[in-house]
Formats: structure tokens, sequence, C-alpha cells
């Protein structure tokens, strides 16, 4: 206990670590029902009839989805953008503004709901984003329950169409208490009531196209000719939690020339404190860009990633990501005192960053908080600014955002590492 008490890096290493990852992965997983993050759906309606009104009505209504009719505004004072059209739709799938997107085709509204597969009904298209695999199959359930639950009137017209085309047709009394009980049910449809018939079907379950009442073709507009579609993905992610290791691993050197003597001596001669700090910098990042290097490198030998063709972008992303992951050892080793204290801190620290990052679980599956919490990591911004390169085959100037967020993060992160480091001057 007395060696413990006196090796503050272990003891923290030993209580608080296990707590913080209990506490993040408690938020992640502990509740999924209050915890499951909305999908983003993209939503054209092309026919513009009474059917289709239902059915999107029906969509926006379940709260597991977040339907997008238009893009966002720019601004309160700009205009309001116009409705998305389907090619609109397509593209903002492959940039991923959501991972889904639905395009209901125009005739929808003539035969919208089909039992049997009934190849005359026409197909809503379904647009995805492989690299989420789960939103895709919950748009599709949810689909298929709004068609039930939003067009009762549609379902029962079309069942008994099916049933007498099957059955041999009804006789004229048949007929017409199938023509009453429609024109009842649409009349309390057009109050707002749903009758019986609604409410059991809100206990339905989904089925994929070929099961379902509503036909749908999916397509993949994003992954589907990658080989290896994931592994850009856990190059990224993987490599910059390491990075971040290796960074403040190599920056600790300062704490030993500052305990051996070395940093005094240095610091008598016309080397300043920035140049020293400067250079210190300069060859960290050096040191993590050849380190992601030889991750991309090791996953286009060994698991057949596409690196040769994504090279101007992964050199962009990776000087940035190597900068601002230098920076942020290069603090770390300012803000110790000893190389035990370094390695409680910057363990401590990457382990959370990485985990609420995305460098354990993809972000897109956490909720939605703790996307944004991501949000305060490198290793989030890093990651993304490498999907954008690797998975959507976006040019260099789509990395603006990463790009900029990253420089500005090793800047500031720099900034304050100087600031701190002024103790071994005064001293």
């Amino acid at each position: 206990m007395l060696a413990l008490r006196r090796d503050r890096g272990a003891l923290v290493l030993s209580f608080v670590l296990p707590l913080a990852f209990f506490s993040i992965f408690a938020t992640i997983f502990g509740k999924q029902n209050d915890t499951t993050p909305k999908v983003k759906v993209i939503l054209v309606d092309e026919d513009r009839s009474e059917a289709s009104r239902d059915l999107v009505n029906g969509l926006k209504s379940e709260t597991s989805l977040v339907v997008m009719t238009a893009p966002a505004a720019g601004s309160k004072k700009a205009p309001q953008p116009a409705d998305y059209t389907a090619a609109m739709a397509e593209a903002a799938v492959k940039a991923g503004d959501a991972p889904v997107a639905l395009i209901i085709p125009r005739g929808f509204g003539q035969h919208p709901i089909a039992f049997g597969g009934d190849e005359s009904q026409s197909s809503i298209q379904l647009l995805n984003d492989q690299s989420d695999a789960i939103a895709p199959q919950i748009v599709m359930g949810l689909l298929q329950k709004a068609a039930m639950t939003s067009m009762p009137a549609v379902m029962a017209e079309e069942g008994m169409d099916t049933a007498e085309k099957y059955i041999g047709g009804f006789t004229p009394e048949q007929k017409k208490v199938v023509q009453d009980g429609l024109a009842n049910l649409r009349k309390e449809e057009a109050e707002g009531k749903q009758g019986s018939a609604s409410s059991g079907a809100n206990k339905s379950g989904a089925g994929d196209s070929s099961a379902g009442i509503v036909s749908v073709k999916t397509r993949a507009v994003v992954g589907a000719d990658k080989k290896s579609p994931m592994i850009s993905f856990y190059a990224a992610a993987i490599g910059v939690m390491f990075l971040m290791f290796t960074a403040s691993g190599s920056a600790g050197a300062l704490l030993d020339e500052a305990e051996s003597g070395t940093l005094d001596r240095v610091l008598s001669t016309r080397v300043t404190m920035t140049k020293l700090l400067a250079g210190k910098l300069v060859f960290n990042t050096a040191l993590a860009f050849i380190q992601l290097v030889a991750m991309f490198l090791w996953g286009w030998a060994v698991f057949k990633l596409d690196f040769f063709n994504h090279l101007p972008g992964f050199v962009v992303m990776g000087l940035c990501t190597a900068f601002a992951v230098a920076a942020f050892g290069m603090l770390l080793a300012s803000a110790c005192r000893t190389r035990a204290q370094l390695g409680a801190l910057s363990t401590l620290l990457i382990l959370i960053m990485s985990s609420v990052g995305g460098s354990m679980f993809p972000r897109f599956l956490m909720p939605e908080s703790m996307q944004k919490a991501g949000l305060l990591t490198i290793n989030a911004w890093a990651i993304d600014g490498f999907t954008k390169v690797f998975w959507r085959d976006l040019p260099v100037k789509e990395l603006w955002p990463q790009v900029t967020v990253l420089l500005a993060v090793g800047v500031g992160l720099f900034a304050i590492a100087r600031r701190v480091a002024r103790r071994w001057e005064m001293a």
C-alpha cells in the first residue's frame, strides 16, 4: 500500500482509468432503448400523391428517424433551400450527410401496396452508405411499419383486390359491404381517427423488400466497389490512437533532459525554449507521420487497401493529424514533472479520447450526445478526414473542416505547452 501511494501514476491507473472506461461504455450501451441513436434519412417525394404524402407523414412521426426533406439552411436570414431531388439525395449520401435516402417514385400512389409481390407495384428506392450496415435495416423496417399505420384504407383496398384476384371474385352484395367499409375507414382516416386496423398494425413486424407490403429496391451509392471497405477506417482509428502514445513517449525526452541537467545546458546557449520545443515538435510530427505511413502501407500490402489512388488526401490528412498529435504530446510532457506522471496521464487521456473519439467503437453507432462529445477529440476529426479520403473518395478540398480543426488544435496545444514550459526557464 505504501508503494502504491508513492507511485501516483499507478494509483491513478488502478482506480480512475477503470471507472472512466466503465462510465463511457455504460453511457453507450447501458440503456439501449434510450441511447439508440436516431437514424438520419433523406426523403424525396417525386409522386406528390395522397398516398405518398401519408407515407411521408408516417415516416416523420417515427421517433427513431430524423427525416430530412430539404438541405439545412445556412443561416436564419438565408432563404429556405429547395426540397431534395433524387440527384441531390444521392450526392448527400455520398458526402456523408445521411446514411440512407428514400426516393418515392412517380406513380407510387396508383399502386402503393401489394400483397404477394405484385410486379406492377412502384418500388421505392433506398440509397445507402455501406459503412453503416445498421441504418438501412432500421429504415427498411420503419418504412414497412409506416406504410401499414399511415395508409390503412389503402391497405384494406389493396388487400380486397388481391383477395378477389386469387379467390375468384366477390358477389355484388359482398362488394357493396366492402365499399361501405372502405368509405367509413377513409372518413375516419381523414378525421385523424385511426380505427382498430391501424392500432393492430402498430404491432406488426417489418420485413425486407421481398416480404414487405411496400416494394423497396436497395442500391449502395458508397462502398459498393470497395474491396476492403472497413480497412481504411481501422487503419485510421487504430493508427491515431497509437500515434498519440508514440508522441507522448517521444515528447517525454524533454523530462529526461530536464532531470539529467541537459536541458539547462542547452538553454544556456543561444537556443531558446521556443526553438527547442519547435524542434521537438517537428521531429515528433515527422515520427508520427512515418508511423502512419507504415500503418497504411501495411494495410495496402496485406489487406488490399487502395492506398496509392488516395495519396494526396492521405498526405494532407496524415501531416495535419501528425502535427496535432505531436503538439498534444508536447503539452503532456510540459505539464508533467516526471516520466511516471507522463505515463499515467497519457494513458488515461489517450484511452478516454480514443473510446469517445471513435478509435475503439464507431461514432455513428453511439448516442447523439456521445457523438458530439467525440468532436472534442483529435481522434474524431482525424478519422472523419481519412473516411472522406478512403471511403467517400472526396477531393482534397472537401477536407477543409478537418484540416482547419486539426491545425488549430495543434497550434493551440503548442502555444499552451510553450506557456507551461516557462517553469524550466524560471528555474
